[in-house]
């Protein structure tokens, strides 16, 4: 087997664990035979882990190490086409999990999907959480079908719109409850601590997820995870409304050093975005209105992209074609950027409003809400 070390799709957190601990996945699904392979993908430490396995008469098994357990997934490529043909295919034959240390199998008796995992303690405690969310998540998927079956007249209302927001922040409060009581009876399962992510979300609370933290068992307390989770609660703190924003450093695409506090005396929207990132692209023409409606009424944009080493000319690319004509600065260390880090930032797009003596005002401002707000203070 050869394994492959990508570079961190995701916010790197801190590494705990000096080694990694053995596992070994051994698997049987139907009898596939050559060219059949099987691709596991998984993080560990921060960086992205594919392998592959041929697969013999449906048998086939991984050996590696891992610091802690991870979520991850294992793609069935039943005729050889290779893993970048598979990511183009609507349906893979599939399956999440845990990777994690120790010895456990896959079997099926024709497809990952509905293949069963022996012998792992972690994945037989995420599939009853499953089962306790399987409800919820057919309604997630419903609510989301409903909006993207709606007309564009529908969705450019605000009713329409507002009510498939409220139902949604009823799921996801249901969802909470379920997640922080499987907390409560799990203190020692590692599905206790992604739980704590998802409570988390974007917009951690330390006074609701530190009692979670906790009931944790002292070794998932350590976990690398929550340890990430703990230092982004800490530069919340430091960033919540009524906070003085920390003044920060960064070279804009001419190499010239542009300071927050250079903007002091204007309301800033300090904005965390990247080129790759889609959903900060939709957001963008909103911030684009605002900006133009506003930028001369003692208002600016100050725009952080969190792009790659790599990416520079998509940066500029994106700054172009989205019409950003505000300043813009990064180092291009993607979730390494060292404001990004300064400011807890663990998921794109993110805002902060800060008025003229240089103070939080607003936070993770979407859409009209923006101008809704520039509307009170200009």
């Amino acid at each position: 087997m050869k394994k492959l070390l990508l570079t961190a799709l995701a916010l790197s957190p801190l590494v705990i664990f000096a080694q990694g601990s053995p596992y070994k996945i051994k698997g049987k699904i139907g009898s596939f035979n050559t060219p059949a392979k099987v691709f596991l993908l998984y993080q560990d430490g921060g960086t992205s882990v594919t392998d592959s396995a041929a697969v013999v008469n449906g048998n086939f098994s991984f050996e590696g190490s891992i610091s802690e357990p991870s979520s991850g997934l294992i793609v069935m490529d039943a005729k050889g086409v290779g893993f970048d043909s598979l990511k183009s295919t609507s349906k893979p034959d599939m399956l999440r999990f845990y990777v994690h240390k120790g010895e456990y199998s896959i079997e099926g008796k024709d497809s990952l999907a509905t293949a069963s995992i022996k012998g792992s303690k972690v994945n037989t405690e995420n599939k009853i959480l499953s089962g306790r969310l399987k409800d919820l998540s057919a309604q997630f998927t419903a609510l989301d079908a409903e909006y993207q079956a709606a007309s564009a007249e529908k969705k450019a209302s605000q009713e329409f719109v507002g009510e498939l927001q409220s139902r949604l922040e009823k799921l996801q409060e249901k969802q909470k409850e379920i997640l922080t009581q499987f907390v409560k009876e799990n203190p020692t399962s590692y599905v206790s601590v992604n739980s704590i992510l998802s409570i988390a979300g974007r917009d951690p609370q330390a006074s609701e997820l530190d009692p979670l933290i906790k009931s944790l068992s002292p070794e998932l307390q350590k976990s690398a995870a929550l340890q990430s989770l703990i230092t982004a609660m800490e530069a919340g703190k430091k960033t919540a409304i009524g906070a003085i924003a920390m003044d920060f450093t960064q070279n804009d695409p001419d190499g010239k050093p542009v300071k927050l506090s250079d903007f002091k005396g204007k309301y800033v929207l300090l904005d965390f975005w990247a080129s790759w990132c889609g959903p900060c692209r939709q957001e963008n023409p909103n911030v684009v209105q605002a900006y133009n409606k506003y930028k001369d009424k003692n208002f600016t944009v100050l725009g952080v992209s969190l792009d790659r080493q790599n990416q520079r000319d998509a940066w500029l690319k994106a700054v172009k074609d989205d019409g950003l004509t505000w300043t813009q600065v990064s180092d291009l260390k993607f979730w390494n950027n060292e404001v990004a880090k300064m400011y807890g930032i663990r998921s794109i797009p993110q805002n902060y409003l800060i008025d003229p003596t240089g103070k939080i005002v607003a936070v993770n401002l979407r859409g009209a809400d923006l101008e809704k707000k520039l509307a009170e203070l200009l």
